[in-house]
């Protein structure tokens, strides 16, 4: 067959990046797609469940907030370990293990006896929840087409709006036909969803056969040192700074807003379905509009653009005037789109950065490096507000975005890049 005519016949339609991963690219798509949705809808059942929990357990606020900020420093060791058993054996068995942990470990939570034995089973359903997205990502990244890899992945992370609108939908259930002493409980339990998805897993995804052959050929595979060595210490540097800066920014935003649009501003919206909505559903258009974008503008300039718009948003809402309700609820849309579509380009990016016998360990390495560090961002802001004031404080938030837009300076653009 001629040029022109491979030309012709090549897929482009609007879904050509689904139909051009083929089977089994397809089918670890479906695994890697229903694994960060319950990864998302684990995680989520926690915050939901706060208010109920902190009453059974007479908790503090500080006690309260320990629960959130322990699963989101220890899922940064257990996504830097996954990211090391991606690369030694491999995609599909290190997505089992990240799936089953935060299962398990989310359901027996909802067995928890005390303050002590909650915060020990979430610290280790963390160590599942770090590593699931940046294995499925890798998985999938390995089947995609160059052209249409960024938009293969962004679906992939707008699985994470879908799990998260299940678990307010779930939770608005049980709350409503449950004691809340117990449906804090219940909830936890529902979190044994993920059991089914490890049928399906072990079953039908596999590897792709070239990241195989390479993994196995390899006689280093899944080395911290490496990814710090010669060019590669370079790229793990300003990787690890970009995803700080967008996870600060971004926790800041999800951790502040709520509390200064009630407390500075007197709304009572926040919360409310209407807001939820507005917000998931935003942030479920903005992955998926991200990802079509990482491919037609390029990683960097993508980046670049929801760094500049994340950072807008953070000024138009501590700009709302008082009473202005309504206003909240349209700007709920912007924030999930801007802060979610920024993520889309991180599945492709990181996994085009590096080579097949480290992909695992740079990719985890620096995505959850960033989340370890972006964690603490919010911690800086509640005591600059001691000071500032919250809404002055947010500001902090935007700073986050400019380190990302810094940190692109030392990475290169991988648009189309071949993954070797």
């Amino acid at each position: 067959m001629s040029d022109v005519e491979n030309q012709v016949s090549e897929d482009t339609g609007r879904f050509a990046w689904y139909r051009t991963l083929g089977e089994r690219g397809r089918r670890a798509w479906i695994g890697a797609f229903g694994g960060y949705a319950l990864d998302s809808y684990d995680f989520q059942v926690l915050p939901l469940s706060l208010v109920a929990i902190g009453a059974y357990f007479h908790l503090s606020t500080g006690q309260a907030g320990l629960l959130t900020t322990v699963t989101l420093v220890v899922s940064a060791i257990g996504g830097a370990l996954a990211g090391v058993l991606v690369d030694r054996i491999g995609r599909t068995k290190t997505l089992m293990i990240t799936v089953g942990t935060f299962a398990l470990f989310t359901v027996l939570c909802g067995f928890a006896g005390s303050f002590e034995q909650l915060l020990a089973f979430r610290t280790l359903q963390g160590l599942g929840f770090g590593g699931e997205w940046a294995t499925g990502a890798i998985l999938v990244a390995e089947y995609a087409k160059p052209k249409y890899r960024g938009r293969a992945v962004a679906f992939i992370q707008s699985s994470w709006a879908v799990g998260w609108a299940l678990s307010v939908l779930v939770y608005t259930l049980v709350f409503s036909f449950v004691p809340a002493a117990t449906a804090w409980r219940v909830l936890f339990w529902t979190g044994a969803l993920p059991a089914v998805l490890l049928l399906f897993l072990r079953r039908n995804v596999t590897d792709a056969d070239a990241a195989t052959e390479r993994r196995l050929s390899s006689e280093k595979r899944g080395s911290f040192r490496d990814i710090f060595t010669g060019p590669l210490g370079r790229t793990t540097l300003f990787a690890s700074l970009l995803a700080t800066g967008v996870q600060g920014g971004y926790y800041t935003l999800a951790s502040w807003i709520p509390t200064y649009l009630k407390v500075d501003r007197g709304l009572s919206v926040v919360g409310t379905g209407g807001y939820l909505t507005f917000l998931i559903s935003g942030a479920f258009i903005g992955y998926v509009s991200g990802g079509y974008l990482t491919d037609r503008l390029g990683r960097k300039k993508t980046f670049l653009l929801f760094s500049v718009l994340s950072a807008l948003i953070i000024f138009a809402y501590v700009n709302i005037p008082a009473g202005a309700s309504m206003l909240v609820l349209v700007l709920g849309f912007p924030l999930g789109f801007f802060t979610s579509a920024i993520f889309s380009g991180f599945g492709s990016f990181l996994s085009e950065l590096y080579p097949a016998h480290l992909r695992g360990t740079g990719q985890g390495f620096t995505y959850n490096f960033g989340r370890a560090v972006g964690a603490f961002f919010p911690t800086l802001v509640g005591f600059l507000a001691t000071t500032l004031g919250v809404g002055g404080a947010m500001i902090f938030g935007a700073a986050g975005y400019g380190i990302a837009v810094l940190a692109l300076l030392g990475l290169p653009e991988t648009k189309n890049r071949e993954l070797a």
